[in-house]
């Protein structure tokens, strides 16, 4: 299959059937690029997601741009953000067709609630599938402290933005200072 489609199918099959948002899709575009076709390593991978959040826009538009800019050029960047955003594109114009009728369904609501029980699974297991290969127990204890902060303490997520920045410029002055 040629790379380009397979690329361009990949996520537009990934973005068709993925809720709940970019950190979802870029743990399925981990799933398929790193672990089924070995196009990009697992350490690249962490990279793009982390280059992806932090630019502006959409984490799984960003995310496709960067896999597809890092496994087939210009031409991989347009068929990975076109595979990307077709989906959403489709689904919305259909709901947006029906939105008076699909808003006040009482079964849409609930499928809507509960899609969102399996979209922390989702994202969960995405995380846990990224860290666990890089046997670090510092990363555990960040998530760890992370999840507690977040769910029993209440922190404000800007906080943990905040001092993940932090960490992460620091960790950076370690290695370029340790050479």
């Amino acid at each position: 299959m040629n790379r380009l489609f397979q690329l361009f199918w990949t996520n537009f099959t990934i973005s068709l059937c993925t809720f709940g948002g970019g950190y979802v899709i870029a743990g399925f575009m981990k799933d398929s690029f790193v672990d089924k076709l070995h196009w990009i390593d697992n350490e690249e991978m962490l990279d793009i997601i982390a280059l992806a959040q932090s630019a502006p826009g959409a984490i799984a538009v960003n995310t496709a741009i960067l896999v597809g800019w890092k496994t087939a050029g210009f031409a991989g960047m347009l068929v990975s953000v076109l595979g990307t955003i077709l989906p959403p594109l489709l689904v919305l114009g259909v709901i947006s067709r029906f939105y008076e009728a699909f808003i006040s369904n009482r079964y849409a609501a609930l499928l809507l609630r509960g899609m969102q029980a399996g979209v922390t699974a989702v994202i969960v297991s995405a995380v846990t599938d990224m860290i666990l290969p890089q046997k670090n127990s510092v990363l555990w204890l960040l998530l760890a402290a992370v999840a507690c902060g977040l769910s029993l303490a209440g922190v404000n997520v800007m906080y943990i933005i905040l001092g993940a920045i932090v960490l992460g410029l620091a960790g950076a002055w370690r290695q370029v200072h340790a050479r």
